[in-house]
């Protein structure tokens, strides 16, 4: 039996590597902006680090003069409701309820925790779950684990949604709305106003995830929700602290009763140990400066229309209007071809394929970063100017 089991593995991994979509965990280098693999420095466009935190030297500087790091634990070495729940989670909870205006916070230890917790927690068999197609797989994976049942609506479609609500609301208890705000492949980004009037037309949840978004957009960096002035009409807007944040980690802003029915009933948060208290201590560090970094979201916006521009005028097709811009490639081989050709040049920027994104969709997805220099983005233009 174990032969005949890894004689079905073997033909998977054939079918995988057949099929352009096999991967390799890469052994990488990061000095900053810059990445070294395979015997080469290439300018980093495939992380989240968005703002360039991460390896800010002041940024580091400062949280060591105001936190006695030495002091701080490496692990909680237990869940939150055993003895892992210490004061720093209380410290970075207030001010996130505190920042969104909301009546409580939650915080988990990653995105994908959250969004595979917080729907199977709350939705049961009598609700309803009504997503976007295009919502990222911890999402999807959420989905799957709830009791609810599931219907998409088309990408950005609201008059879809609509009538899905029209047609189906009244079979359920609650309704819950689920989208992101930016999303992670098309770089699109959500219309959380009118997605607000339509929840309260059908007297629905939202459910926004703001994943792609937090740190980069809002005045203040509170995502598209500030951004768009709907943040007191979204009922659980979900951040990570992984990618703009520098740090790890995510989160939910919501009603007090929601809070606490997530503490008893969530089990991604249940059972796991906690977070260390260094890591929430920096991301709190983090969260209160962010309204800082205004001039860093700037910048991304304009090198992403820049980054838009120069790809069009190439032929390529662009989506969304984000700091993640998609350069469609059509199939898997295309994609990795040019991901090959850019890393040759300098420039780590890595295909997403097929299942990830729809058949001959695959594209390089360039991820920018507000740290690197506008030199240095320039090359890039060049590069991309001179393709043929």
């Amino acid at each position: 039996q174990n032969f005949i089991n890894e004689l079905k593995s073997r033909r998977k991994l054939d079918i995988i590597k057949e099929s352009g979509n096999y991967r390799i965990l890469r052994e990488i280098e990061h000095n900053g902006f810059l990445i070294h693999a395979d015997g080469k420095e290439m300018l980093n466009l495939s992380s989240n680090d968005y703002l360039g935190l991460s390896s800010n030297p002041r940024l580091l500087d400062e949280f060591r003069a105001e936190t006695d790091v030495m002091a701080l634990a490496y692990s909680a070495a237990s869940s939150r409701l055993l003895s892992g729940n210490h004061q720093y989670y209380k410290m970075l909870e207030d001010d996130l309820a505190d920042i969104y205006d909301k009546e409580a916070a939650l915080v988990f230890n990653s995105g994908y925790h959250a969004d595979i917790g917080i729907l199977p927690a709350l939705a049961g068999k009598h609700d309803l779950i009504v997503a976007d197609k295009l919502v990222h797989a911890s999402i999807i994976d959420g989905l799957r684990l709830s009791d609810a049942q599931m219907l998409r609506y088309r990408h950005l479609d609201y008059d879809h949604l609509r009538n899905l609500l029209l047609h189906h609301r009244e079979e359920y208890e609650n309704v819950f709305i689920v989208t992101e705000s930016i999303f992670s492949m098309d770089g699109d980004v959500a219309d959380l106003q009118q997605l607000c009037e339509i929840k309260k037309e059908f007297d629905a949840f939202l459910y926004v995830d703001e994943a792609h978004a937090i740190g980069v957009r809002g005045t203040n960096g509170l995502g598209c929700c500030e951004e768009q002035a709907c943040t007191e009409e979204i009922d659980f807007i979900v951040g990570t602290f992984g990618k703009a944040f520098a740090s790890m980690g995510a989160f939910v802003v919501c009603e007090q009763m929601f809070r606490e029915y997530l503490i008893n009933t969530q089990r991604s948060l249940i059972f796991t140990t906690a977070l260390p208290p260094v890591n929430v201590a920096w991301t709190r560090f983090i969260l209160n400066r962010m309204p800082d970094f205004y001039d860093l979201r700037l910048k991304l916006a304009k090198v992403s229309e820049r980054l838009k521009s120069v790809l069009n005028e190439k032929g390529f097709e662009t989506r969304g209007n984000s700091h993640i811009v998609p350069m469609v490639c059509g199939s898997n081989e295309n994609s990795i071809e040019m991901a090959n050709l850019l890393q040759e040049n300098g420039f780590f920027a890595l295909p997403v394929r097929y299942p990830t994104v729809p058949k001959n969709e695959a594209r390089i997805r360039f991820s920018l970063n507000a740290s690197i220099p506008m030199e240095d983005y320039e090359c890039l233009f060049e590069f991309l100017e001179c393709l043929e």
